[in-house]
């Protein structure tokens, strides 16, 4: 199984912290050693790297958990394979355009029968399920919405729908984005948090490192981070339910869907 880690923030704010935490995991503290990605929205732009090297193990890794790169989005992904072999084109996230914005995917878990699917404009690169069901439910939603609808909630509703079809095939965990929203969908394994003011210390459990957020932060900035177990053995993680969708928007939850 993979792990997923994603922030959304109402501020330009950097991961640095959480992606220290991740990256252990990738080869170090969990056995997630068949690469990683992270994407960084900034802008109507993505800064996107990709390593099929362990996350623990990569100069890439390290140059990002360095660099202190701002954006109001991000979603990353360390992978254990299962499906496809471990090259850089199945790396996740993976990104196509629609209404011309970035939208980026990342999964965790094993989908039955799901390269069955019928395709139509987005074709798959590589050869894992997670990149198959991506290009499915792009598809769908291009179909349903050839422009952008004027109301966000019939959007969300879809990728919910959507979200269950897939969730009957097997462990379906992803996190997606349209440049504008995070959807975090738990199909067994899933946690989010909010930081807001007043903020305090909070502590990796992968590393020795604490960081005290109220010196890095403003009043006015709320941050939302999701991962797959929490990163931090201090702070109250939220268990999602299984079958349950979430949008954040600006560090806010938006909306939850569930059965």
């Amino acid at each position: 199984m993979c792990e997923l880690l994603g922030m959304s923030a109402n501020v330009p704010t950097d991961i640095c912290f959480s992606f220290t935490g991740l990256m252990q995991r990738g080869g170090k503290t969990g056995p997630h050693r068949d690469g990683w990605g992270i994407v960084f929205y900034e802008g109507c732009g993505c800064r996107t790297f990709h390593d099929p090297n362990p996350s623990a193990e990569s100069e890439i890794a390290r140059l990002v958990q360095r660099y202190a790169i701002k954006s109001r989005i991000v979603v990353s992904h360390i992978r254990r394979a299962n499906r496809g072999r471990v090259c850089l084109e199945n790396t996740h996230p993976f990104s196509r355009e629609l209404w011309g914005r970035h939208w980026v995917f990342a999964h965790n878990g094993q989908l039955r029968g799901v390269k069955r699917l019928p395709l139509d404009l987005y074709q798959p690169i590589g050869t894992t399920d997670s990149e198959h069901a991506f290009c499915w439910l792009l598809s769908r939603i291009r179909a349903e919405f050839p422009e952008p609808p004027r109301r966000p909630a019939a959007l969300w509703r879809f990728v919910y729908t959507l979200s269950q079809a897939l969730n009957q095939r097997g462990v379906c965990n992803f996190l997606l984005s349209d440049a504008r929203h995070l959807y975090a969908h738990c199909g067994t394994q899933l946690s989010w948090l909010t930081r807001r003011a007043p903020f305090g210390e909070a502590r990796l459990t992968d590393a020795d490192m604490t960081v005290d957020f109220q010196r890095e932060t403003t009043p006015d900035d709320v941050v939302t981070v999701v991962a797959t177990r929490p990163l931090t053995d201090n702070e109250s993680w939220r268990i999602m339910l299984p079958g349950t969708l979430a949008i954040f928007s600006a560090g806010e939850p938006v909306t939850t869907f569930s059965g």
